[in-house]
């Protein structure tokens, strides 16, 4: 089981500009390929900035001076790796306050965009395909659980676990895990467990039991 990544997610082929694209152009491209924002690189292919339709309009509104990308551009450009995870994009986005990240390799490239719409796709995968993983994959599979023991209900992406297993210590490893799938929007914990490994961890690191007998010598 493997959680999906930037990488997975975004597309590949990504469209740019350069600093000196012209207003119109820009406009052009944006509408030719139906998105809302654009990435500026330099002659390396590094982003430098993001030129969107608000940056266009606030031009046409307020007026200014420049008419190139690079005039109009936010910089520097906030990106993302295809290594992340998609939560960190997503969060990157949320306090960037934008819709789309360029994607660069380990020397600063542009080699795809992400966007909130990429990332969206992730929450609508269908409920039973949700259920099914995490059953097979993470129960059966990773855990080695009974599944006659557990249940799963998975509605709109959140998941209700109860049932009983053995170890107290298990639970918190199989809610991890299953906030870990795709689609996956909160789990819900409602599961019990025979035997309460922590406290004993917690207690005596290994230690002696209360009221067990002391090393030789002791009163």
């Amino acid at each position: 089981m493997r959680q999906r990544s930037v990488g997975d997610l975004m597309t590949p082929t990504a469209v740019s500009v350069r600093p000196g694209t012209a207003f119109k152009e820009i406009a052009r491209v944006l509408d030719e390929y139906d998105i809302t924002a654009v990435p500026v690189v330099d002659d390396r292919d590094r982003p430098v900035g993001v030129v969107s339709e608000a940056d266009l309009l606030r031009k046409q509104t307020s007026g200014g001076t420049g008419n190139s990308a690079g005039d109009l551009m936010t910089s520097p450009a906030v990106v993302a790796e295809p290594g992340w995870h998609a939560v960190r994009a997503a969060r990157t986005m949320e306090q960037h306050k934008v819709k789309r990240l360029p994607v660069v390799d380990d020397d600063g490239r542009l080699i795809g965009v992400i966007s909130r719409s990429d990332l969206v796709r992730l929450f609508l995968r269908r409920d039973r395909a949700i259920q099914e993983e995490i059953l097979e994959d993470i129960i059966v599979r990773t855990l080695g659980l009974p599944p006659s023991e557990l249940t799963v209900e998975v509605t709109d992406g959140r998941v209700t676990l109860s049932g009983t297993v053995e170890r107290r210590s298990l639970i918190a490893i199989m809610v991890r895990l299953c906030d870990s799938v795709d689609g996956v929007v909160e789990v819900v914990d409602r599961l019990g467990f025979d035997h309460d490994d922590t406290a004993h961890r917690a207690s005596g690191h290994g230690g002696p039991e209360p009221g067990s007998p002391g090393p030789p010598g002791e009163e």
